[in-house]
């Protein structure tokens, strides 16, 4: 091991973006390392794939390693370490490399291996100054004025990613719920063609539709004498135009890159994962070992209905954290699907049901967070689940509503996916949040009700 890679093996499990936390590291190696600059406001900046073997097995990750005699304190707190009496640090911080970045891919640059490449209907503005976003996780992501906003992803795996994909297809649709792709950043990874950033146009002046929904409840849990449609922060209206943008995408999304229908054998293997992924977590949740017989029946429902089972691209993980209110209207954003999942799996059709299911789920959610541990008021609680039923189902309408809108699929699919989700959820927060799992757990329940097996 070089004296580099010791010191990124003890940096790296404290970045939001690692994937490997808490495993033990086995090993950490440098698997391609490129020069991009000598000397930029005098900083050396290389290009770092790392190979980490774990618990988990190989991951690739990138860095982009910036070197500086005297490191400014504004880059502080991205210190790698020190190696030859110079500071190792994350250089996607540093705005001087961050706008040579934004150059190179509006000059389509090659830099040694790495090739930076504008697209052909994009306009970038080069001279845009670059702010890394803090909250990201499992990306670092990089806003350039009020004009765009380059994602680079962490953890790699060779192909092309599908937000580069989607973001294409549905830029060539003209659909009115997505960036404009402007740039790409890619090399090769074992001979295949894979994306290390994209760069797309970015939606200033916009409000995070989680923000929108909780500002929502709030507003609701604090008039005692008010329902949910007298509040005026009703958020009804605006879940039903995001219903429409959801099936407008699902429906470019279609024409994009086709459909098909499931198989008999094949739409009998989804209801099986869910009911071996149920009994899982009862295996280690009692209230889910309680409620497997009923969680189990109303899988077994979906099953059974006599309708085709389609199955299409999708986003793949949606819920409101992944939505912007735009001025003029809701756009859709991040479209890597499930970052736990492989890259053949997040390209894989899938049924609309998935999509539909995580914004249902992200509404209960939205309703519930002010009251993770169960709360005693019953008005209160009351109040939440109506706000939830009231902007679940105006969601819903407005996907039903919408010019073209692709079929939701039989009730008991929906209620199957959505109480997937929630197991899941209830395991999450069994490990991680004992004080939310009432959240889920109610869903579970509810759920587990509406389908007459409780």
């Amino acid at each position: 091991m070089t004296q580099l890679t010791e010191l990124l093996t003890t940096w790296l499990p404290a970045q939001r973006w690692f994937a490997a936390k808490g495993v033990d590291l086995q090993d950490v190696s440098i698997a391609a390392q490129s020069r991009l600059v000598d000397d930029l406001d005098g900083a050396t900046v290389d290009h770092l794939i790392l190979t980490v073997h774990s618990s988990l097995g190989t991951q690739y990750y990138q860095l982009f390693v910036g070197w500086r005699d005297y490191l400014p304190d504004r880059l502080g707190h991205v210190t790698i370490g020190w190696l030859d009496n110079r500071t190792a640090y994350d250089a996607l911080h540093d705005s001087a490399f961050s706008e040579y970045l934004l150059r190179g891919i509006a000059e389509n640059a090659t830099w040694g291996s790495l090739r930076l490449r504008a697209e052909p209907s994009g306009v970038i503005d080069p001279a845009a100054r670059g702010l890394v976003i803090s909250g990201e996780q499992s990306n670092t992501s990089i806003i350039f004025g009020d004009s765009a906003i380059l994602k680079v992803f962490r953890r790699l795996e060779a192909g092309i990613n599908p937000d580069v994909e989607i973001h294409r297809a549905l830029h060539a649709a003209d659909s009115k719920h997505v960036a404009q792709p402007l740039g790409v950043l890619d090399t090769d990874i074992d001979g295949i063609p894979t994306t290390l950033g994209f760069l797309s146009s970015f939606f200033a002046n916009s409000a995070d539709g989680w923000a929108m929904a909780t500002a929502s409840v709030r507003d609701l849990l604090g008039e005692g004498d008010l329902r949910a449609d007298e509040v005026g922060g009703d958020f009804a209206a605006e879940a039903k135009r995001l219903g429409i943008a959801v099936a407008e995408v699902h429906r470019d999304l279609a024409t994009a890159f086709g459909t098909r229908e499931l198989t008999g054998r094949a739409w009998e293997a989804v209801i099986d994962a869910m009911i071996t992924e149920a009994g899982r977590v009862a295996g280690h949740v009692p209230a889910i070992a309680n409620d497997l017989a009923g969680i189990v029946a109303t899988f077994e429902q979906a099953r059974s209905v006599d309708t085709a089972v389609i199955v299409q691209r999708v986003h793949g993980d949606l819920h409101l954290g992944q939505t912007l209110r735009t001025l003029t209207g809701w756009a859709i954003i991040d479209f890597e699907g499930e970052p736990a999942k492989s890259l053949v799996e997040r390209k894989e059709h899938q049924l609309l049901a998935k999509d539909i299911a995580g914004m249902l789920r992200s509404f209960d959610y939205a309703a519930n967070h002010l009251l993770p541990s169960g709360a005693t008021d019953a008005q209160q609680t009351y109040r939440a689940n109506e706000w939830a039923n009231r902007n679940r189902a105006a969601f819903i309408a407005g996907y039903s509503a919408a010019d073209g809108a692709p079929p939701l699929g039989a009730p008991e699919v929906i209620r199957a996916f959505e109480l997937d989700k929630a197991v899941y959820e209830v395991a999450y927060e069994h490990g991680n949040r004992p004080g939310w799992e009432p959240i889920p757990l109610h869903a579970v329940a509810t759920l587990i009700k509406a389908g007459g097996n409780k």
